[in-house]
């Protein structure tokens, strides 16, 4: 069966994401994926490289070719992870627009008002019985001003920091929850800072920070797509998060690396409150189980309903040592309601 999934993940310039659609149960890395019978596939292109068009058109400050530049920065930023075997390929200019069905994956500007708070969004055409990927669009909202400037330019979006996180999502990724704010007085949240590319809230205009991946997103492109001895060099955690003596859903779970500070996080993905964190480093880790607060629930789950947010954080009391090539003894982590 193939299936248009509109609008399902966006970067959000005052708030945080749309909804999401599909977000998978189970897995190493929280990853886009679509429900097959009682299991979840994960989102994926089944070949490489992976080609994209560029709409011809332009937005003050950006023309076509400074925007085809700026984005073959952001793909370039994936395809050289080492551990990840995904690659993109520029295919040319067109004059059809993101969220065409036209079998094309088409990257450009479209000015959406009615979403004044979205700065850009990924869309996919998918077979819903693999999960694999058939066509991709991002579009950029004309309604902001964007920049393509190496230092940024205050007032102005940076093109290049937006489409690293976009491309995250064109390449089968969902949201990371690394990441800090504080709530606006008015509404919305402000960030902070963010320990990922993937976090679901941008840094303010004028900021480039946004282009440069963290051992989170390499964790998560590098699961999906394992290449350079990814399976056999990093290793795992895996265990459960209790409160009352039940599982917790939605909790969220980081794991930080004593001696390099690498930070790389995923879900409770099931009721019984089970989580998988891979794409570790070798060597002793500290575990963090906190709710998921820093963001809207939205923009991680589409049944936020069922995230469990009512328990105080609880860094786990022993040292986990992650095995190169293999998985870490199980853990079981009990929080406290609040």
């Amino acid at each position: 069966m193939i299936r248009r999934v509109p609008q399902l993940f966006t970067v959000a310039a005052l708030t945080c994401a749309l909804a999401v659609t599909f977000a998978q149960r189970l897995g190493a890395y929280l990853k886009l994926g679509s429900t097959v019978g009682s299991s979840t596939v994960s989102l994926k292109w089944g070949g490489s490289p992976v080609r994209y068009f560029v709409n011809s058109g332009r937005v003050p400050g950006v023309s076509a070719d400074e925007f085809r530049g700026a984005v073959d920065r952001a793909f370039h930023t994936w395809q050289d992870v080492p551990t990840s075997s995904v690659s993109f390929e520029f295919a040319g200019y067109t004059d059809a627009q993101p969220l065409d069905d036209d079998n094309m994956s088409t990257l450009g500007f479209l000015s959406r008002s009615d979403l004044d708070r979205v700065l850009a969004s990924t869309n996919f055409l998918i077979d819903t019985r693999t999960g694999q990927i058939l066509e991709s669009d991002i579009f950029f909202n004309s309604i902001y001003s964007w920049s393509v400037s190496d230092a940024g330019v205050q007032g102005f979006y940076d093109l290049q920091s937006i489409a690293t996180h976009e491309i995250g999502h064109f390449q089968g990724l969902g949201h990371s929850a690394l990441g800090e704010t504080d709530l606006r007085p008015g509404g919305g949240r402000r960030l902070i800072a963010a320990a990922a590319v993937m976090f679901p809230i941008a840094y303010a205009n004028g900021s480039t920070t946004g282009r440069t991946l963290t051992a989170d997103d390499i964790a998560g492109t590098s699961d999906i797509y394992p290449d350079g001895g990814f399976r056999e060099t990093t290793g795992s955690i895996e265990g459960r998060v209790t409160l009352n003596g039940k599982g917790v859903y939605g909790a969220h779970v980081v794991a930080y690396h004593m001696q390099t500070g690498a930070l790389v996080g995923n879900f409770t993905l099931d009721d019984s409150g089970s989580f998988v964190i891979a794409g570790l480093q070798e060597g002793p880790h500290l575990l963090r189980v906190e709710p998921l607060d820093d963001a809207d629930v939205e923009s991680f789950f589409d049944d936020s309903s069922r995230v469990e947010q009512g328990f105080a954080p609880r860094i786990y009391d022993r040292i986990v040592v992650v095995p190169r090539g293999g998985v870490a003894p199980s853990v079981t982590v009990t929080v406290t309601g609040r």
